[in-house]
């Protein structure tokens, strides 16, 4: 791996770890495109999943008396099962599928919420939560937007939003780390970048995490739902875009 490419991606993990610390998503979406732009698919998606692991252990950790632990039990059972299904279908995505699909997730933010009366606080919901949001970033890399349409409706703070949030997320990027990783263990790592990219990338990803906490005790929950409708809606808009570069 070149330095360039390094330096870009310790970079990255600090500002996309700053990101998801401050609206509880986001950060994995950009993360998960800019992997992609210098990392095989199936690098990206392990990268992606150790990366997005410690920063979302880690904010779990720092908001760990707000989160709602009955969802997260719920959420770990389904997601062990979802797991299980892609890893016996095999699938992998290719480049233009995948930016296909890191489009088209971020505009989940835009269903109108009558639509869909789910609350992730009621254990079926919870339950159904797990399987599909770690479908999804088994299948996308990221399933942020999904997730926020189980939370929308729940009556938790912003600051359970995020921590809970965090926490279901671990069970997802594990997931996702397991079913990509163990072919590259085979292959000699595939593409994945060496460890001293992650030895310097986690701390940033932790410190980029720190950091979002303290601008996220400064947002209402008005504006906290508000910015990161539009944030996301942006970065799905030029994943679009780069998926129909790559095809036409």
């Amino acid at each position: 791996m070149s330095s360039f490419a390094a330096a870009f991606l310790i970079v990255t993990a600090f500002l996309t770890a700053l990101l998801s610390g401050i609206f509880g998503m986001a950060g994995g979406l950009v993360l998960m495109g800019a992997l992609v732009f210098v990392l095989p698919v199936s690098a990206a998606f392990v990268t992606h999943g150790l990366l997005q692991l410690v920063a979302n252990g880690w904010r779990a950790i720092l908001h760990r008396q707000h989160i709602a632990w009955p969802i997260i039990w719920n959420y770990a059972i389904a997601s062990a099962v979802a797991a299980a299904a892609v890893l016996a279908i095999g699938f992998m995505p290719s480049k233009p599928l995948l930016f296909l699909l890191l489009g088209l997730v971020p505009m989940l933010v835009w269903l109108p919420k009558q639509w869909l009366q789910l609350d992730a606080s009621r254990a079926p919901h919870a339950l159904v939560s797990g399987f599909l949001v770690t479908g999804l970033n088994l299948s996308a890399g990221v399933a942020g937007p999904l997730l926020d349409i189980f939370f929308v409706r729940t009556q938790l703070s912003r600051h359970q939003i995020v921590a809970t949030k965090a926490a279901t997320q671990v069970f997802s990027h594990l997931a996702k780390i397991i079913v990509y990783g163990s072919p590259l263990l085979l292959a000699d790592g595939g593409g994945v970048p060496p460890w001293w990219v992650f030895a310097l990338a986690i701390p940033a990803s932790m410190l980029g995490t720190t950091a979002g906490g303290w601008v996220l005790d400064r947002l209402t929950d008005a504006n906290f739902k508000r910015w990161t409708a539009w944030i996301v809606t942006a970065i799905g808009l030029f994943y679009l875009w780069k998926a129909w570069d790559l095809w036409f």
